[in-house]
């Protein structure tokens, strides 16, 4: 390698499982929220550190992994009323585009893909933080994310009437991301 050539500036991440975690919330009986959360989230950032513009995410999250705390409503979220997880073991996320927001912030633009139906969405990001060397030799970055998506786009449209009026389950899902990734 000559003394001229460029130096690569990108790198890439490996998000961590223990220290990431992609929550949800939607309303329930149009009185309050339910929020859960994937316990089992994989993936790789490719961050160009001159351009982040150019930088790329892919992530796994592992359908079974939802957790809401209740133990009879997980159960029907993983059946073919909403998630199937059988037929759709995983849903993911690979990004498209990255830009900058008019906020300052950056636009994550992806496909996201739930219960075998893919559609576009954006993610609003805060991140990538400065990177912290952790007590065994690891580089970490962190990000957070958060986006709403209409769950019915995804084909996920059971839902049952309420007897005073409205529905049982909202149609609005917000997603929220924190994720912590590690150097490869």
């Amino acid at each position: 390698m000559s003394a001229n050539a460029p130096q690569s500036s990108t790198t890439i991440w490996n998000i961590d499982p223990a220290h990431t975690i992609a929550e949800f919330k939607v309303r329930h009986m149009m009185i309050t929220n339910v929020k859960g959360q994937f316990t089992h989230i994989t993936g790789v950032v490719t961050l160009d550190a001159n351009d982040i513009t150019k930088s790329r995410v892919e992530a796994f999250i592992e359908a079974s992994s939802i957790n809401t705390r209740e133990a009879d409503r997980d159960t029907h979220l993983k059946s073919a009323d909403f998630l199937d997880v059988e037929k759709f073991p995983r849903l993911t996320f690979a990004s498209t585009s990255i830009r900058h927001s008019a906020a300052g912030e950056l636009e994550l633009h992806g496909d996201l893909t739930i219960h075998g139906v893919t559609r576009n969405v954006v993610f609003a990001v805060e991140g990538p933080t400065p990177q912290v060397n952790d007590p065994w030799g690891n580089t970490r970055i962190g990000f957070s994310a958060h986006t709403k998506i209409n769950r019915k786009d995804f084909g996920l449209t059971w839902n049952t009437a309420l007897e005073a009026g409205g529905i049982l389950v909202g149609e609005e899902v917000t997603i929220t991301l924190d994720v912590e990734a590690v150097k490869a």
